[in-house]
């Protein structure tokens, strides 16, 4: 396969949400596999320049797509094997900050966010095990503001958290659609056909 060299102007300029095409999510894929590769190593994998691959990793940063490149932490291999996620209701007269601001304080819990139905913060949390599941809960349940909670104990994982296939649908739809809005017909069809193969290989 012939270099590419992609002194590229921005095609998904003023665009939002923005589009990835074919390249992005085999950039995407590959530092998801391996997130410690180079720029030029990159370049070598993807058979294109290394400019491409800067000014592609600079535009999705500079996006939002990409917004980090972190080690992925198993909370199990550090001793927290329990994982719960639970439902909170929440004095409406303190509101959600002063909540979550004290959530943030507990470390065994990962994420928080807010909900409609009838709760009004749902909590994934960790812990040693179930006894020490319930020391996180009154913990919980001890911030001001919160009024009662539900929790529930994941079994298993048969899915773990992941953006790729997102990425690599929406890349796909993208390539099919002649590049979507934004690209110019000679750029799609030029990588639309070549990358799919290579897509897949990295995604694996």
């Amino acid at each position: 396969m012939a270099i590419i060299d992609d002194k590229e102007r921005n095609p998904f300029e003023g665009d939002s949400p923005m589009a990835v095409d074919l390249l992005d999510a085999r950039l995407i894929a590959l530092l998801t596999a391996e997130p410690r590769l180079g720029v030029l190593e990159c370049s070598r994998r993807l058979r294109v320049a290394r400019g491409t691959v800067q000014a592609r990793l600079n535009r999705l940063m500079a996006s939002g797509v990409i917004t980090g490149f972190g080690p992925q932490v198993d909370p199990a291999a550090l001793g927290y094997p329990v994982t719960a996620f639970v439902t909170l209701q929440i004095r409406q007269v303190s509101g959600h900050d002063p909540v979550a601001d004290r959530l943030a304080l507990i470390p065994e819990v990962l994420e928080a966010h807010t909900i409609t139905g009838t709760g009004d913060m749902l909590c994934r949390v960790v812990a040693r095990s179930n006894a020490d599941l319930q020391r996180v809960i009154d913990e919980i349940v001890g911030i001001e503001g919160v009024v009662r909670t539900s929790s529930v104990i994941a079994l298993d994982t048969p899915v773990s958290y992941r953006v790729l296939p997102l990425v690599t649908a929406q890349a796909a739809a993208v390539g099919k659609g002649g590049q979507g809005k934004g690209h110019g017909k000679g750029h799609g069809k030029g990588q639309g056909k070549g990358q799919g193969k290579d897509l897949a290989k990295s995604s694996k």
